[in-house]
């Protein structure tokens, strides 16, 4: 048999065609080389397929079982190493096939009964994100213990909290990492959420029409797992959308943008806090290179790499939603394209969090530099004003005064907190001693003691709170 017989003998679709596909074509529409990862799927929606068919009377009892037979000897063989991907054979799918045809014979060729490589892909790929939603879940909680402990140990730390990155009030370097673990907490609840469409179920839909044999999808869903919180099958309704919707990708590689998005606002400020400049910080060596030519260097490299892989998974939002826009149902070729972005999107994500977690177990805090930054930027200001406020003056003259007293301090070289009381009365006579108990960056931190404010009795609340939610 020629090279060309085979080619042509091993394609699922050959008989219609009077010459076998091309190699530059091969090449290029071929997906095995990245879609193999999701041969675990594959077979487990092909053995939970099969139990249906048989169970439904739809091919025989020993077609069941050689079927099961021929996937127990191709999982050993692929993860063992020695199954023999093709090229020839496209994809996942028909290579899985393929080799159960050569083990079992013509049960492997009624195995596709009932369904069509477009529903098969649906629900691997469903299948497959399911289980790594579930691994980013973990993770996120990794992470959100991780930032936990470093606000537990820095609760009563002093950070000069910054809007426009000007120092603005002082708060608790504590309650400052508690806003990430909020972020992260409601990326997981986002993960959750697109998880729960994720697992529904496309096999059976065939093509795209449905299919004349009498299948029991919801049995198939059962056993999947895809099921409701109240042990409900979750199936596709309409064939059509079933074997062309890939919003479940999309909205996947949405929520793990905004994740990364939460990653970079912290690297960001990670890369601001160990610079020489600020100080408030150190990261472990582990986590840092050096400089070839500057040999007093110690870099960021990994939250600054992280800021710069968020921009990939963003675009590769883009790259699935642009993928999507111009299609017309139902299933066409370019959806082979969803498959690396959301690959990479999973991959990117999973080691972006992992590190961190690690990385912030080494992260080693500065208390007199941030405090001494609090004092450099007149982070009590407010806390006059609203001393004046409570002292009958209107807001907005407080705050009128309160200008004219930090020019006064910024005049004096000095914090409003150094400034004598007879100065400080020269701006309103009603200032009296217990000023400088307002003044004082504990008295601010301890005075915010509102719900979700920045007090240490406050913020041991909040991670008492999350430590409970993360179990």
């Amino acid at each position: 048999m020629s090279q060309n017989q085979f080619d042509k003998k091993n394609q699922a679709w050959s008989a219609l065609f009077s010459e076998p596909m091309s190699e530059l074509v091969q090449r290029y529409t071929a997906s095995v080389f990245f879609d193999k990862r999701l041969w675990q799927a594959d077979i487990e929606g092909s053995l939970a397929h099969a139990e249906m068919l048989a169970a439904q009377g739809i091919i025989a009892a020993d077609d069941h079982a050689a079927i099961q037979r021929g996937m127990a000897q191709i999982r050993s063989e692929i993860e063992s190493g020695a199954f023999e991907w093709k090229l020839q054979l496209e994809d996942v799918h028909l290579n899985i096939e393929a080799r159960l045809t050569q083990l079992v014979g013509d049960a492997g060729k009624r195995l596709h009964t009932g369904r069509s490589r477009n529903d098969q892909v649906a629900t691997d790929v469903r299948l497959w994100l399911r289980g790594e939603i579930d691994l980013i879940i973990d993770l996120l909680a990794g992470l959100q213990r991780a930032l936990l402990s470093i606000a537990q140990k820095n609760v009563e730390v002093i950070l000069p909290g910054f809007t426009h990155l000007q120092v603005a009030q002082p708060v608790s370097f504590g309650h400052h990492m508690l806003a990430y673990v909020e972020m992260f907490s409601r990326d997981a609840e986002r993960m959750a959420d697109v998880r729960r469409r994720t697992n529904r179920l496309p096999l059976g839909s065939a093509a795209l029409a449905g299919t004349t044999y009498p299948l029991d999808r919801e049995r198939v869903a059962r056993t999947l797992g895809m099921v409701d919180s109240a042990g409900e099958p979750q199936v596709c309704q309409n064939s059509l959308d079933a074997v062309s919707d890939r919003d479940f990708a999309i909205e996947f590689t949405a929520a793990a943008s905004l994740t990364m998005v939460h990653i970079s606002r912290l690297s960001e400020e990670l890369i601001i806090w160990m610079s020489q400049n600020f100080g408030f910080i150190r990261i472990a060596d582990r986590f840092t290179t050096g400089s070839s030519i500057m040999p007093q260097k110690k870099n960021p490299d990994v939250p600054e790499l992280a800021r710069g892989k968020t921009g990939r998974v963003v675009g590769h939002l883009m790259g699935l939603i642009t993928l999507m826009k111009g299609q017309p149902l139902a299933y066409n070729k370019d959806n082979q394209e969803d498959k690396e972005p959301l690959f990479d999107t999973v991959d990117t994500l999973k080691d972006t969090l992992r590190i961190f977690a690690e990385m912030a177990e080494g992260i080693t805090v500065n208390p007199p530099a941030m405090e001494q930054a609090a004092l450099r930027g007149y982070a009590t200001a407010t806390d006059l004003a609203d001393y004046l406020v409570k002292k009958g003056l209107p807001f907005r003259d407080a705050h009128e005064t309160v200008a004219h007293a930090v020019k006064a301090a910024v005049s004096h070289n000095c914090d409003l907190s150094e400034l004598p009381l007879t100065v400080l009365q020269e701006f309103n006579p009603g200032i009296e001693k217990d000023v400088y108990d307002a003044l004082s960056l504990r008295g601010s931190l301890e005075a915010r003691n509102t719900l979700g404010g920045t007090a240490p009795e406050r913020v041991r609340e909040q991670i008492a709170r999350h430590r409970s939610r993360l179990g």
